[in-house]
C-alpha cells in the first residue's frame, strides 16, 4: 500500500476498495487527503484584484473641452498624482504660424506650470525632464532659453533625444515632466 496516495501511482494488483474495519484507516485517509487536496486548490484561487495604483491616484485630464475629448479618446491624461510623485504626460511643442521658436516654448512652459500648480507643485518641485525633438541642435538654445525663465539651480535631471516626428504632425517638441509633490500639499 505504500505509495498508494502519491499523484500518478495506481493501487497495488489486487487490490479492492471496501468499507470494512479492515481498511478503515485507508478509508480515513483517502478521505484526509481529498479534503486537504480540496482545501489547497480552493486557496489557490485568486481573490478578487484590488484596485491599481491609477486607481488610488489623482488624475487630472485637461481644463479644456476640447483637449479633454481628445484625451478621453486616446486613453491618456494632463498628469496623475501617485503620492507624491507628480507625472506629466507629454506635452507637444507646436510652432505657430509667424511664431518664433522660443514664443512657442515660452507657451509649452507656461501650459506644463498650470497642470504642475493643479497638481500642487511648481517648477522648483521638477525633478527630471525629457524632451523629445524633431531637430535637437536646431532647439536647443529656444528651449534653454524658455527653460532658464522657470527652471532655477539646482537644475533637474535632463535628458534630450533626437526622434523623427511626433504626434501631431506640426509637434516639433515634446516635454515629459516628473515632479516631487512637497510635504502636506494637496493636488486640485
Amino acid at each position: 500500500m505504500e505509495g498508494f496516495f502519491r499523484l500518478g501511482k495506481a493501487p497495488p494488483p489486487g487490490f479492492a476498495w471496501s468499507p470494512s474495519p479492515a481498511n478503515a484507516g485507508e478509508d480515513f485517509r483517502a478521505r484526509a487527503l481529498l479534503l486537504i487536496l480540496s482545501a489547497s486548490a480552493a486557496l489557490a484561487i485568486p481573490a478578487p484584484a484590488q484596485a491599481g495604483e491609477r486607481q488610488r491616484a489623482t488624475v487630472l485630464m485637461s481644463e479644456n473641452e476640447g483637449a479633454r475629448k481628445f484625451q478621453e479618446e486616446w486613453g491618456y491624461n494632463d498628469a496623475i498624482v501617485a503620492g507624491d510623485t507628480i507625472y506629466l504626460s507629454g506635452i507637444v511643442v507646436g510652432q505657430r504660424d509667424g511664431e518664433t521658436l522660443e514664443a512657442a516654448y515660452d507657451r509649452t512652459y507656461d501650459q506644463i506650470g498650470t497642470i504642475l500648480k493643479r497638481a500642487g507643485a511648481s517648477w522648483d518641485d521638477v525633478v527630471d525632464i525629457t524632451s523629445f525633438h524633431t531637430d535637437v541642435t536646431a532647439q536647443m538654445p529656444a528651449i534653454v532659453a524658455a527653460h532658464k525663465k522657470r527652471v532655477k539651480a539646482p537644475y533637474p535631471a535632463w535628458t534630450a533625444i533626437d526622434v523623427d516626428r511626433l504626434i501631431p504632425e506640426r509637434g516639433i517638441t515634446e516635454i515629459k515632466i516628473v515632479a516631487k509633490r512637497p510635504a502636506g500639499v494637496a493636488g486640485k
